[in-house]
């Protein structure tokens, strides 16, 4: 937590980029649309198909009831999930041939049992939400087009769930990752793997049932009933009841720690700030001296090892984000060029609000979104393959990290568009008038894009290339260079703060090391990922007081310009509010951009 600390306070202290970030950032909460509708789910005691009625909602819950009715009437569901660490499936086959791999022994000849009619009876359009240590939940669809919203809602919904942490800048979120990590190469796993997907008591449950795992495979499954596929079924749902009461342990004790944690970040706060000077001038003079014993097996390490794939990787990570965010910005564009061509036709003022409406949720339609998205997939087999050669088994984390930045390009492409939008709109422009406004903003709207994406592309590289290479270069120093720490301990432990470790300036070191490798292809930057900060654009002339009332009668080519004028003030004043379910303020309370 200390550590977390001081790389805070370093941060603010440091040096600033300015304007590093060209576009406004969206103060959208992400979220997933609400998706309900019916579907035929396995459940029951014992488990039959039936009809029920399930609810996506925003922050990537899934319940399920009965009936219709039963939802609309505020009764409680049947069940319910968070989706965190599940797989979407649609091929019945797939899942079977996933349930035979589960127990030891239900992957022999099934021909030679009876069949399982409610796992193997032909469902036209599954929908199977697989989970590694939760009990499986079994869907159908009644169409192909139902199947395939479903599919797209829920993987948002994972998706949404699985990178709480990873967006998190707070201190404590970045203390928890890193205990993490270091808890697990205290115990030899020095490779990054999904489990970090996920809240802190989630994250916490996985890491505690991957050591439980073993001895539950070898004391449980021959006292489970059934066999083949039955049998592994009952594997799932043991496990969902093991993972049931380790994730209530963990929850409760984490929040019994919160007041205590909360006090220990304001202490820390309070301890390291005025002496920040000492720690950082303190922390370069032992990384020199540290550096000159570890750089003669580094670099042996890094030559013989890494150098060789360094390449290869960058290359496909590279390519893969190059084409997510061509396709964000071909889809952005396509988005502005709708508004121009409704405004040219003198579409009516309630398709007008609807348009701009629609443009401001593009980023959260899974529809539109999904061609980006896909693109973060491509390449997903390749990479795993070269990543897996240094030990890394993170490909999840890194396709959500790269499908979260999409988005929030998106979001802030957007937001941009609305705010210039209606800062330059007034009632008194006719049709072509406001077309020429509205295209010098797209023009400047896809200027800053190209900036802040180049910029995130070279981010969010380098930030992965580290998570690929770092731990895989200290699980292979640690032989020889783990007994050098000893010789600057005593430096370190004479500050007396627990915000300096000898372990963390030697992790740094290495780090070092290993970004002048990866900058040998060029600069990138050193920052977090783009999506974590927040970026700002000087003001562009006085602020158009936000509209009020009804539109009066006007022809079509006055209609057109102030219609889209007001329909861009609701949504910039909207924007930051309808994520989390709060109404906006009055419009004469809301406060103005700069």
């Amino acid at each position: 937590m200390a550590a977390s600390v001081l790389r805070q306070i370093s941060r603010e202290l440091g040096p600033q980029e300015p304007a590093r970030c060209q576009l406004l950032h969206s103060k959208k909460l992400p979220r997933v649309r609400e998706h309900r509708g019916p579907l035929t789910q396995l459940w029951g005691h014992p488990p039959q198909w039936q009809p029920s009625f399930c609810v996506l909602h925003g922050d990537g819950r899934l319940e399920w009831f009965s009936h219709r009715e039963e939802y609309e009437n505020g009764d409680r569901p049947l069940g319910s999930t968070t989706l965190t660490g599940y797989t979407v499936l649609t091929s019945q086959r797939e899942y079977l041939c996933l349930l035979d791999a589960l127990c030891p022994d239900s992957s022999r000849d099934h021909t030679q049992e009876e069949p399982d009619p409610l796992l193997e009876m032909p469902v036209s359009f599954p929908l199977f939400l697989q989970h590694p240590f939760r009990q499986h939940l079994c869907f159908s669809a009644a169409t192909g087009e139902a199947q395939r919203a479903w599919r797209l809602a829920l993987q948002g919904g994972i998706r949404l769930r699985g990178t709480v942490l990873q967006r998190s800048q707070a201190p404590a979120a970045r203390a928890f990752l890193d205990a993490i990590r270091l808890y697990r190469q205290q115990h030899g796993q020095f490779g990054n793997d999904d489990v970090t997907l996920g809240s802190d008591a989630e994250v916490l449950t996985s890491v505690l049932i991957q050591e439980l795992l073993p001895a539950l495979r070898a004391q449980t499954p021959p006292g489970l009933r059934g066999a083949g596929r039955a049998r592994a079924w009952a594997w799932t749902k043991l496990l969902d009841a093991v993972h049931a009461a380790v994730l209530a342990g963990a929850t409760a004790g984490l929040r019994a720690f919160q007041p205590e944690k909360e006090e220990l970040l304001a202490a820390l706060e309070k301890t390291i700030r005025p002496d920040v000077d000492q720690m950082l001038l303190l922390r370069a003079r032992v990384a020199s001296r540290l550096k000159a014993e570890v750089q003669g097996p580094l670099e042996s390490c890094l030559r013989g090892k890494v150098d060789a794939q360094l390449p290869r990787i960058t290359q496909t990570l590279l390519s893969t984000v190059e084409a997510e965010l061509a396709a964000v910005r071909t889809l952005l564009t396509q988005g502005m060029d709708r508004l121009f061509r409704l405004l040219r036709g003198s579409s009516s003022s309630t398709q007008l609000r609807k348009e701009v409406y629609s443009f401001g949720e593009m980023p959260w339609d899974p529809e539109l979104m999904q061609i980006c998205y896909r693109e973060a997939k491509r390449s997903r087999g390749q990479l795993g393959q070269l990543a897996a050669l240094f030990g890394f088994f993170g490909i999840q984390s890194l396709v959500f990290g790269a499908q979260d930045l999409a988005q929030q390009l998106m979001a802030d492409a957007v937001t941009t568009f609305l705010q210039l939008a209606d800062q330059c709109l007034t009632t008194t422009l006719d049709c072509d008038q406001a077309t020429q406004q509205l295209e010098k903003v797209r023009g400047r709207v896809l200027k800053k894009f190209q900036s802040d994406s180049s910029s995130a592309r070279r981010t969010f590289i380098h930030s992965w290339l580290l998570c690929i290479f770092l731990p895989f270069v200290l699980s292979q120093l640690e032989p020889s260079c783990k007994a050098e720490l000893l010789k600057f301990e005593g430096d370190v432990l004479a500050v007396g703060s627990p915000a300096l470790t000898i372990e963390g300036i030697y992790e740094d070191v290495v780090r070092g090391f290993l970004l002048q490798r990866i900058n040998r292809g060029g600069p990138l930057p050193l920052q977090g990922f783009p999506w974590q900060d927040t970026g700002s654009i000087p003001g562009l002339g006085t602020k158009i007081p936000y509209a009020s009332g009804q539109l009066s009668p006007r022809t079509a080519t006055t209609e057109a310009p102030q219609s889209l004028c007001s329909a861009t003030r609701e949504a910039t004043a909207t924007r930051s509010y309808s994520a989390v379910g709060e109404k906006p303020p009055p419009a004469a309370t809301r406060e103005k951009p700069t």
